[in-house]
């Protein structure tokens, strides 16, 4: 009867694949080789998702989504952290199912179920949403940038198109509701890697017809997607480079952060280093070391800015001093 109802809970609240087709999205569709991998993330994406909300256990979904292949392992993680993001926000069930997934087999992965969990906020109505006071003071920003890559992909025309900002983002704190925006940003800059289908010309461009004010954490986006997700060549990563010009300290720092994302839970790929090494100038193993490095022992938000935006520039200023110069 349990394996009956978690296997019906499965389709029941799983997305279709066909969703996260580029067709049925209408995203550019650069190459057969581009449209095949952001497929495969959506579609390993889900599966993620999907053992998290049939497994009879964290450990059980490891055990499933240790499976996957290591270039898109991560992917199913974050899948993973929406599932149980959902999980945790329906009535009569149990609220625990992310820390105890943070506390157990994504320990290593947190950076990218905190992103998952934004794409669960999304699906659930406000009163549902998690505590802030639930995830870790400097991450927890992460799970804003989910929220903005859910609504850039599949809200593509009112949040790209319109450029919709919504007004007095109050969650995690009040105090920052404008730098939510900001962090909602990173996510919408990641997800036009997905949008304009890798095509760097393509996503500098649409970041151009955005407000100036903005550029920079749309770039912080797309460096990070570049790096974690690949799906160019050198060439286009030193060309995104140039594109990016007084941004390239954002666009490296988001770089450096796809690089931790892979070191730190050993899911490195070749791709992640040629992207490091050409947008920030420095090995994977390097670029996400200086993030060790530089990040605040004890989180002490400012009074303009929360400590993560803190934690982001002296990345940024830290891999720019080692790597290469701003442009």
């Amino acid at each position: 009867m349990g394996n009956g109802w978690r296997a019906l809970r499965r389709r029941i609240l799983t997305p279709d694949v066909s969703e996260t087709t580029l067709e049925k999205r209408g995203f550019h569709r650069k190459s057969p080789a581009a449209q095949e991998r952001l497929e495969t993330v959506g579609e390993k994406f889900l599966l993620g998702y999907a053992h998290a909300v049939e497994a009879r256990s964290v450990g059980q979904a490891e055990e499933w989504l240790e499976q996957i292949p290591t270039q898109f392992r991560g992917f199913a993680y974050e899948g993973a952290g929406m599932g149980y993001g959902v999980l945790d926000g329906l009535p009569f069930g149990k609220s625990t199912n992310i820390a105890e997934f943070l506390a157990g087999p994504g320990e290593k992965h947190d950076y990218i179920i905190y992103v998952g969990v934004g794409w669960a906020m999304c699906r659930l109505p406000r009163f549902a949403w998690p505590k802030a006071s639930a995830f870790d003071p400097l991450l927890r920003w992460l799970v804003l940038d989910g929220y903005g890559f859910h609504q850039a992909y599949f809200k593509t025309d009112k949040y790209i198109r319109q450029q919709y900002q919504e007004p007095g983002f109050s969650w995690p704190d009040k105090r920052y509701d404008g730098y939510a925006l900001r962090a909602i940003d990173q996510g919408i800059g990641r997800a036009l890697w997905f949008i304009c289908g890798t095509d760097v010309e393509l996503v500098t461009k649409t970041i151009e017809e955005f407000p100036e004010s903005r550029h920079g954490d749309l770039y912080a986006g797309v460096g990070l997607a570049s790096t974690y997700a690949c799906g160019v060549t050198a060439d286009e990563l030193g060309e995104l480079v140039d594109r990016a010009g007084i941004h390239h300290g954002q666009l490296a720092q988001g770089s450096a952060f796809a690089a931790e994302c892979r070191v730190r839970s050993g899911l490195m790929i070749p791709e992640t280093e040629m992207a490091a090494q050409a947008i920030c100038g420095l090995s994977a193993e390097r670029a996400a070391a200086i993030t060790q490095e530089v990040r605040p022992a004890v989180v002490v938000d400012g009074a303009d800015v929360p400590a993560f935006e803190t934690w982001r520039q002296r990345i940024a200023e830290e891999v720019l001093t080692h790597g290469g110069k701003n442009k």
